[in-house]
């Protein structure tokens, strides 16, 4: 697993990332947004991402991969950075 750093801030669930693709990413427990940072820049907020979603990201062999089959092209995002 990829993860360096895990932490629980109220609602927040927040990771650092070991991951060619990701740098880090925060979930809200209770909006159900999914804010995902780059390494290569660029911070997308994906919204409605299924709680169950966001655990079996954290828990994949690889995070990017995973990301990419599972949430980034099926859940609605814009850029905020």
């Amino acid at each position: 697993m990829a993860i360096k750093k895990e932490k629980i801030e109220g609602k927040l669930i927040i990771n650092e990332y070991d991951s060619s693709n990701l740098k880090a990413s925060q979930y809200n427990t209770e909006t159900s947004e999914l804010i995902v940072e780059f390494k290569k820049g660029g911070k997308y907020s994906y919204n409605k991402v299924p709680i169950s979603i966001f655990t079996k990201m954290r828990m994949a062999e690889s995070q990017g991969s995973f990301f990419s089959k599972n949430i980034s092209n099926n859940y609605r995002y814009k850029k905020l950075s």
